[in-house]
């Protein structure tokens, strides 16, 4: 196996191995951590999250970065808490991924049009949906504390949370697109070689905004369920949610390039950072080595993919 196959190799299934590895260790030094309990809620937990990273994988492999989510993902909090003691928790639960969904096209419309960089474009419209979300909660925290709203973040189907019920059917009907249809071809093309994507007759700019919307309706529906399961509405509730979202995309091996990467693989990368995050809970080591392990981590995942780019 030459060292290109070895890189190959390492961009598709290291973060699998890393989260076996931490598995297995975390098991070995505590009891707590491999229980049906902890798993669960690991798991309810990340649900948000992964969510927004399965979208922002989509993104990324057609040559974009979205900064926006977590202004969107705060602006769905706060519009979903609002709704639902304004009008009716159902209302609620599905206003926030409808308001994402427009942000996000907002976004995608703003980056094609004016053909502006995605990463300046969403830096500035985070600025405005967090703004708004401040705006609209008044600066304060929006409680909502119905069964028919709270439903959805902690309730349960078969014993198992819904959350992750629904992260589940989204992840997989994103990997569905992304490998069976043929909008997922040409976001590939559109990142693999954005020039010949356009010589070959594909609509570019629709591809790009379809992703961007993607995300944003992402980013609203993991609102919905975050906001429902701690029954609260904030506009800080989105604060670093994009950077945690790109970075477990990159731990998944999706190239930060564009072109190339998979929903299953982002979804471990976030995996991995919660089991990381769990695990020195767990052991009640310093929250300093924790950050520098995330960040050693993650830096080790740009270089893999900097250095398949390069082979």
């Amino acid at each position: 196996m030459n060292q290109h196959s070895i890189l190959r190799f390492l961009q598709s299934y290291a973060v699998l191995i890393m989260v076996v590895a931490l598995v297995i260790a975390l098991s070995l030094l505590s009891d707590s951590f491999l229980t049906t309990r902890n798993v669960l809620n690991i798991l309810n937990q990340s649900a948000p999250l992964m969510i927004i990273a399965s979208a922002m994988t989509l993104v990324i492999i057609a040559g974009g970065f979205d900064l926006s989510v977590g202004g969107i993902f705060s602006m769905g909090a706060v519009c979903s808490a609002w709704l639902a003691l304004a009008v009716h928790p159902a209302v609620g639960l599905i206003a926030a991924p409808i308001i994402g969904l427009t942000l996000g096209t907002i976004n995608g419309v703003i980056i094609t049009t004016l053909n502006v960089h995605s990463f300046l474009a969403t830096i500035a419209t985070s600025l405005i949906f967090t703004g708004t979300a401040i705006v609209i909660s008044d600066g304060r925290l929006i409680p909502v504390r119905m069964d028919e709203f709270t439903w959805l973040g902690r309730g349960k189907i078969f014993n198992i949370y819904t959350s992750i019920w629904v992260t589940a059917v989204f992840a997989v009907l994103l990997t569905f697109l992304l490998t069976r249809t043929s909008l997922g071809r040409k976001i590939f093309a559109v990142g693999g070689n954005e020039e010949a994507a356009i010589l070959s007759g594909i609509r570019t700019r629709w591809i790009k905004t379809s992703t961007f919307a993607t995300a944003g309706f992402a980013a609203g529906l993991a609102a919905s369920i975050a906001t429902s399961r701690i029954s609260m509405g904030q506009a800080s509730a989105g604060n670093g949610m994009e950077l945690q979202a790109i970075a477990a995309v990159i731990l998944g091996g999706t190239s930060i390039y564009g072109g190339r990467g998979a929903v299953w693989r982002s979804i471990a990368g976030v995996i991995l950072l919660a089991l990381i995050n769990n695990g020195f809970n767990i052991l009640n080591a310093d929250p300093f080595f924790r950050d520098l392990t995330t960040g050693l981590v993650i830096l080790a995942a740009i270089g893999i993919s900097a250095f398949g780019r390069k082979s």
